[in-house]
């Protein structure tokens, strides 16, 4: 009989500054909590919360999301946030105005939206 092995849990202790990736689209909003190396620590999303349907993409949906993320940033140690906000919902402000609140330090908001600069070359035109 195979036993498994124990593994222990990374600890996270003494992490102070952390950047907030917020993808808010029509109809979800997504939050990734990462250091400054990129390594995801925390996430959390209005469908992970329990939200179904159109109530995903609304702000009351986001802001349960942050507060639940900033709860544990808490336990964390983290002091100091930034803010990387996606996409075109109605979650984005919201996500901000919550983790203001909860009490952490946001030092920058910054919009990384992707936007088309002509794109690539469209097709031939059809022939009939």
């Amino acid at each position: 009989m195979a036993y498994k092995k124990k593994v222990k849990k990374k600890q996270l202790k003494g992490i102070d500054i952390v950047i907030a990736h917020v993808k808010s689209t029509f109809n979800n909003t997504i939050v990734s909590i990462t250091n400054p190396d990129g390594d995801v620590i925390l996430r959390g999303s209005a469908g992970s919360l329990g939200f179904k349907g159109a109530r995903k993409g609304t702000p009351f949906a986001a802001t349960q999301v942050a507060n639940n993320l900033a709860k544990q940033m808490k336990d964390i140690g983290v002091r100091l946030v930034e803010v990387n906000m996606r996409g075109p919902g109605s979650g984005r402000d919201s996500v901000v105005r919550a983790l203001q609140s909860s009490g952490l330090t946001i030092t920058t908001l910054r919009d990384v939206t992707p936007l088309p600069h002509n794109g690539c070359r469209a097709p031939k035109k059809r022939r009939v």
